[in-house]
Parts: C-alpha cells; sequence; structure tokens
C-alpha cells in the first residue's frame, strides 16, 4: 500500500469514544457499567425543537442550502451574538457548520501554516492538539494549574509567544475542567493578541453553561472583525449532540475564504437542522434554566462524593457538566486509576492525559447523568479501594 501522508499519521481521536468502547464491551459481558465518560448532557432535545425539525422535513426542507447556512439561522445568531455578547456581528461575518469541530478545524486550516505555533491550554479539547498536529505546527501548551482553578493564566500565554505563534486557543467556559476565565484574563489575552497580531479562537461551546459566575467573550474587543473568532454551537445546552449544528463569527475576509472550506468539503449543513436551530435561538428558553439547576445539584452531588473518597480531591467547577479530580494520594497513574474504576468498580471516567500530559494526575468524570448514579459511583470505587487493600 502506498504511504498515507505526513497528516494522516499525525492526527488522532478522542479517549471518550475508545473507554465507551471498552465500557460497552463490559456491559456485552453481562456487567454494570456507570457511565461518566461522554460530555453529552443526558436529556432530549427540547420539543419545541424536535417538532421544528420534524416539520421543516415535512415542509420538504432537505435540500441544498447556501454553504454558509440559510439567512434566518445566521439572522438568528446574529440576534443572539448581540444578546449574549453585547455586540451585533454583520451577517457577513456568520457562517452555519455542522456542529463546532468542523469550526476548529476550518479556522486552525485557514490561519496556521506548516512550521507556525498554536498556543492552546492543556489540559484541553483533544481537537486543538490532533488538528495543530495534521497541520504540521507546532504545538504550544499552556498548563492549566489546579491552584488557578485550571484557568488559563495570561501571563503563561505571553511566556510563550513567539514571532512563530499564529492562533492562540481558548476555551471558557472549559472542557475538562469545567473552569471559567475571568473577564479580566480574557480581556489581557485580547490585549497580548492585539500587541504581537495574533489570532485567537475562542471555543465558547458551554457559554450558557455556568454556575456562580457569568461568561465572557474576549471577541468583545474587536467584534470578530480583526483577529478573533467566535465558535459556539447548539449541542451542550440545547440537548442537540446528533444534529450536528454549530456556529462562526470570524472576520469578513476569513469568512469569504471559510465558504470555499465548505463547498469543497461538506457543501453545507442540513437544512430541516437549521430550521431547528432557529427555534432553538428564538422560542422558547426556559430548557436552560432547569437544565441547569438539574447540574447545579448534581455538580455538588459528585464534588461531595469524590471529596470522601480517600486519596481523591475535587474542586467544584464554575461551568459546563465536568469533575477534574485530583487523584495522586491514590499513588496510582492517572491510566491506571481510570482501568482500576472501570474494571473494578465499574465506572467509565476518563484519564486526565486523554485531554493532554498536564492532566497527569487527574481524572474527568463527566455528570450528566442521575443523581442515583452519581451516589451508586462514589459507593463503587470507595469500596473498589477496599477490595485492593
Amino acid at each position: 500500500m502506498p504511504e498515507l501522508s505526513n497528516g494522516a499519521n499525525h492526527i488522532y481521536g478522542e479517549a471518550a469514544f475508545e473507554v465507551l468502547a471498552k465500557a460497552q464491551e463490559l456491559e456485552r459481558q453481562g456487567k454494570h457499567i456507570l457511565h461518566f465518560e461522554i460530555g453529552e448532557p443526558d436529556m432530549e432535545t427540547p420539543d419545541n425543537i424536535a417538532k421544528a425539525g420534524i416539520q421543516a422535513i415535512r415542509d420538504k426542507k432537505t435540500h441544498y442550502t447556501p454553504s454558509i447556512g440559510i439567512l434566518e439561522l445566521r439572522k438568528a445568531v446574529q440576534d443572539e451574538v448581540e444578546k449574549t455578547r453585547g455586540y451585533r456581528p454583520d451577517l457577513e461575518q456568520i457562517i452555519i457548520t455542522p456542529g463546532l469541530k468542523p469550526g476548529i478545524f476550518f479556522s486552525m486550516l485557514a490561519i496556521v501554516d506548516t512550521g507556525d505555533e498554536v498556543i492552546y491550554p492543556d489540559p484541553g479539547y483533544p481537537t486543538y492538539g490532533s488538528t495543530t498536529s495534521f497541520i504540521g505546527a507546532k504545538k504550544v501548551m499552556v498548563p492549566l494549574l489546579e491552584e488557578n482553578d485550571f484557568r488559563m493564566n495570561p501571563n503563561d500565554i505571553r511566556e510563550r509567544i513567539t514571532s512563530k505563534t499564529k492562533l492562540i486557543v481558548i476555551n471558557s467556559p472549559q472542557n475538562p475542567t469545567g473552569s471559567v476565565m475571568t473577564k479580566k484574563e480574557l480581556e489581557e489575552i485580547a490585549e497580548i493578541a492585539e500587541e504581537h497580531d495574533i489570532f485567537i479562537l475562542s471555543d465558547e461551546i458551554y457559554s450558557k453553561m455556568t454556575y456562580e459566575t457569568r461568561h465572557y467573550s474576549p471577541t468583545v474587543r474587536d467584534e470578530a472583525k480583526e483577529r478573533t473568532i467566535l465558535l459556539d454551537g447548539f449541542s451542550k445546552y440545547y440537548a442537540m449532540t446528533g444534529w450536528r449544528l454549530g456556529f462562526m463569527v470570524t472576520p469578513v475576509k476569513m469568512a469569504e475564504r471559510l465558504k470555499d472550506f465548505l463547498v469543497t468539503s461538506i457543501s453545507c449543513t442540513a437544512e430541516f437542522t437549521q430550521w431547528a436551530g432557529v427555534e432553538a435561538l428564538t422560542g422558547d428558553q426556559s430548557f436552560i434554566p432547569r437544565m441547569m439547576k438539574r447540574f447545579k445539584e448534581k455538580r455538588d452531588r459528585i464534588v461531595k462524593g469524590l471529596n470522601s473518597i480517600p486519596g481523591f480531591n475535587c474542586l467544584s467547577p464554575k461551568g459546563a457538566f465536568y469533575v477534574f479530580p485530583n487523584i495522586k494520594e491514590t499513588g496510582m497513574s492517572s491510566q491506571e486509576c481510570a482501568d482500576h474504576l472501570l474494571y473494578n468498580a465499574g465506572v467509565a471516567a476518563l484519564p486526565g492525559t486523554a485531554f493532554g500530559p498536564y492532566g497527569e494526575g487527574y481524572l474527568r468524570f463527566s455528570y450528566a447523568t442521575t443523581l442515583e448514579n452519581i451516589d451508586e459511583a462514589v459507593k463503587r470505587i470507595k469500596k473498589s479501594f477496599k477490595d485492593t487493600e
């Protein structure tokens, strides 16, 4: 067989799906597994949104659309950004994508060349590092430290900037730690990017999912007109993971090029999905506060439970639906501890190293599950360590 490209040999996937496959194999063997590995809300898409998608299919909205998305959804995004970020982007800045991941991938392809440097958080969402490797750029990781509540430190970013730095990736609220950056921190990073003429890619997929704090966007500084790119979507806070729907707000010059990226790669996002998105943004929003009230209760329960386990220490996250407990006092590595929980406790969680080398000594739990499952998982974990003493 001929050799594959360098990029094909350097791109990589996500451990969450690998752990899910292991857990499902154990389930096929008759074992009962509690799932904390997949980052997906544990509720269904709200009825009004689902009905809008179904009605769109019945109305025969099943054909090609403009590659950048239907006008009605782009206008709804325009209103949404004005309402939530405080500035009104031009329609020419708005692009609809099939999920947020294409927004990450296409943005990086449009900005970064082989040999450039990309700064991103570690532990962080694997797509950042995977795409950087695919392009042949240098990965420059900023450690998210527990003593800083896992927030990205602007000083750490400044220290890593070189003449080859092309892009800074920000994710707040953050996966896997649940940290939420402060307004001051984000403003400082935006200033750094402006000072050095560097792009910022702001992944805000959990923007509506915060506790005891507010979400802020670094794109406010230039209103995504010069060097910032806003990415958001519908998967998390509208429970629409399978619908595959996201949006980008970018400088117009970049948007014009991204249009051709979309035409070349995916043609367009499914039309009926986009109409469901219109309803999501313009319809009843009461689903989100109800969901977040439930998530806060689950967050508090799992943090308390994990902190009762010898060797575990868990901060209370300010956003998303993940906890990132420190497990160093167990004497195990992240991978060893994750394997121990899966095979000895029937609890599927992710090793912190699934999100980068600075994740060593931690695990990620998605608490998008029931309170009963959280309580049962804590009991099983405690028992598993006692049984191996």
